[in-house]
């Protein structure tokens, strides 16, 4: 797979604008930000698979980015210390999701002992302006819905974010090894998803060119 590579005068440029905004700049924020705003809200949409949830933890994210831009050091690139942010804010509130699903069902429990589930908002695709064709999409989006969150966020980050084995480590808090276990079996069970193709096989004519991943 072929990795977007870093340019070094983009790098010094958003070293120049994160200088700027601590020493006083707050208006340069945006600037700095605006790259990785659709990162961010598929990050955050790949553990909490809900739109307005993920909308919410994009800007919550970036909120305490601005907050805490002070304590950023430049160990790490800046993208990969917001996308560690997205990750811890998306896990809690998925925690506190499940906190309120488990009292919600509580709550329905009758003088019986009967409950009627919650019923969870649809799970939504990760939007992406160069998916060629819905039947493709939707299989994709369905696909990675069916994968654990640990698997899911490794191929969201590695395959479709372009993330490097090592800044997905350390987003995600795992070892590089772990990465590439997690990637491989993602990558295994979405193949023995979309085997069969749709309705049992994939059109004669595919919509994107061989070698090529639909989500690219």
């Amino acid at each position: 797979m072929t990795l977007l590579q870093e340019n070094p005068a983009e790098t010094a440029y958003e070293a120049e604008l994160i200088q700027r905004i601590k020493s006083g700049e707050h208006d340069l924020f945006y600037r700095l930000i605006q790259p990785y705003e659709r990162r961010v809200y598929a990050t955050a949409l790949s553990i909490v698979r809900n739109e307005a949830d993920a909308e919410d933890i994009a800007q919550d994210s970036i909120l305490k980015a601005f907050r805490h831009l002070s304590q950023f050091r430049g160990e790490a690139r800046f993208s990969t210390w917001l996308l560690q942010i997205t990750i811890n804010e998306a896990r809690m509130r998925k925690r506190r999701m499940t906190l309120r699903a488990m009292e919600s069902i509580s709550d329905q429990q009758n003088d019986e002992g009967d409950y009627m589930p919650r019923e969870f908002a649809d799970w939504r695709e990760i939007p992406s302006e160069s998916l060629e064709r819905k039947e493709i999409r939707t299989a994709l989006v369905e696909a990675l819905s069916s994968l654990g969150e640990k698997y899911r966020s490794v191929f969201v980050l590695r395959d479709i974010q372009h993330l490097s084995i090592e800044e997905t480590a350390r987003v995600l808090e795992i070892s590089p090894g772990s990465v590439k276990t997690r990637l491989l079996r993602a990558r295994l069970m979405l193949r023995d998803f979309l085997s069969p193709g749709l309705n049992g096989q994939w059109s004669a004519t595919p919509a994107f060119a061989k070698g090529n991943k639909p989500w690219e």
